[in-house]
């Protein structure tokens, strides 16, 4: 055998990457080849053997393609991670508080541990599939959207009836005797950092035909969450250890029967195929205003009229139970647009002017929110118009703030048209060992309203400095314009 076929066979080898076993194969087809060559000095057994270690090759090489696809394909998404909110999530936890004759009465809180996303009007809809031919015979708190088919129950007729019940929350101004603890808010949830107290929702069920003990109970699967719109994933239910509630009075601890949790997940992809807000930059530095990404959120669609609303229009007639964006007509098509304004320069001090815009004509924003990222929230010392609180995922970095309304006075943002707009301003200390308005560095990393994250300008187009030369030219042509006229006065007087 030649040094050339030998140095064939050694690239072949390394040329691929064979999982553990294989690999061992390898290495010993490899070495039998070699007693072979040893064996055989004929050319053409020396091509065929290199025939066959090129095919065996190719199909490992093939082989691993298969693996990794497949596996690509059976691993869970991980698009619901969000960096500013590692633990974020959203907990259903349904407590079974005592036993009936044919099922039991439970409890189902719903928790909003989402630092800075939180669900709006019309509110979130709960939805599962029993085990088994479980009903509901009753609800305080919620109810179904729908009844099913009760028609095999004679006189007691159960509220639901449905093999997969879909709850939604009931309005406030529900009567008292239909109530309980944290429930009859319409499906609005507020985030946990604005506000936990009003984070929570509950309702109250009634299940029959479920069993009637810890061992014939079954768990509901496939549970659903729409807030209001898709979005969230959740996983299946979980036994965990009752939970245990405290008397009024703190003398007594009692404890539910039996409890499970449901944790769902929120994936800004699966709520909705475009972004929803976008970024623009202005500063008193330069008068470039760098205004949102064309085509950020879409682009505007001239074959089909009505898909966007012109600015001159002179009314926008409501369309009624929509929730589908119906924005104005604007190179980005964006609903939202966040624009970051640095405004003042002083000895200590800068001072930014951030403006939040709605161009959607179909959705008022209640309890909105907004969350920056920038290195020096670490030395925010004033927030005008807006409530602040700093949000630190990493307990290390303080650069995210969380910023929102107050109440009775800007926490709705209105529909698009004059009023629909937001604004405050940050004063912040300077840092002297980083600050600077060099590369973009006062402008935000990222920012996210309602918990979207929102398109940001491209780095390249940020507003910069004036460049110095242009200062020297600038001011050489103010001499040079100063001499010709005193010049031209000399002259003329002469």
């Amino acid at each position: 055998m030649s040094c050339g076929q030998k140095g064939l066979l050694s690239s072949a080898f390394s040329l691929f990457s064979c999982p553990s076993q294989i690999l061992n194969q390898s290495q010993t087809l490899l070495k039998s080849q070699r007693v072979l060559f040893s064996l055989f000095s004929n050319q053409e057994m020396a091509n065929l053997l290199l025939f066959i270690t090129g095919s065996f090759f190719k199909l490992c090489s093939f082989s691993l393609l298969i693996l990794f696809l497949i596996s690509c394909s059976s691993f869970p998404s991980t698009e619901a991670y969000d960096p500013l909110d590692p633990n974020g999530n959203i907990t259903i936890k349904w407590d079974i508080m005592s036993w009936t004759s044919d099922g039991y009465v439970a409890v189902v809180t719903i928790y909003n541990f989402q630092q800075y996303r939180h669900i709006q009007a019309p509110g979130w809809k709960l939805g599962w599939t029993w085990a088994k031919k479980e009903v509901i015979w009753s609800m305080m708190g919620g109810e179904t959207t729908e009844q099913g088919d009760c028609s095999r129950f004679k006189g007691n007729i159960p509220h639901c009836c449905n093999k997969h019940p879909t709850v939604v929350d009931l309005l406030p101004g529900t009567p008292y005797n239909q109530q309980i603890a944290n429930c009859c808010k319409g499906g609005v949830l507020n985030s946990w950092a604005q506000d936990p107290a009003t984070a929570a929702s509950s309702f109250q069920l009634s299940v029959g035909q479920s069993g009637t003990t810890n061992k014939t109970v079954r768990v509901p699967v496939n549970f659903t969450l729409k807030a209001p719109g898709p979005g969230y994933t959740c996983g299946p239910a979980k036994i965990v250890k009752p939970s245990r509630f405290v008397t009024p009075d703190g003398r007594r601890e009692t404890q539910a029967m039996m409890t499970w949790n449901v944790t769902c997940t929120y994936s800004q992809f699966l709520a909705q195929e475009a972004p929803s807000c976008c970024v623009s930059f202005s500063s008193f530095y330069n008068d470039t205003i760098v205004p949102c990404s064309k085509c950020a959120c879409g682009c505007q669609n001239t074959s089909q009229p009505g898909s966007c609303v012109e600015s001159k229009a002179s009314h926008i007639a409501p369309v009624a139970s929509s929730y589908t964006p119906l924005v104005r007509c604007t190179s980005h098509m964006c609903p939202v647009r966040v624009h970051w304004h640095i405004k003042l320069n002083y000895k200590e001090y800068w001072r930014v002017k951030i403006t939040i815009t709605n161009f959607n004509y179909n959705m008022n924003y209640t309890q909105w929110n907004l969350v920056v990222q920038h290195p020096n929230f670490d030395n925010l010392t004033q927030s005008f118009s807006f409530n602040y609180k700093s949000i630190t995922p990493y307990t290390a970095i303080n650069d995210t703030a969380m910023l929102w309304g107050v109440k009775f006075y800007n926490d709705m943002l209105l529909e698009a048209g004059p009023l629909g707009n937001v604004q405050s301003e940050l004063l912040f200390r300077k840092d002297k060992a980083t600050f600077t308005f060099e590369e973009g560095w006062a402008f935000p990393r990222r920012i996210y309203f309602n918990g979207d994250n929102c398109v940001m300008p491209p780095p390249n187009v940020y507003p910069g400095l004036p460049n110095a030369c242009s200062h020297q030219l600038t001011s050489a042509l103010g001499l040079l314009v100063t001499l010709l006229a005193a010049m031209a006065l000399l002259f003329g007087h002469a």
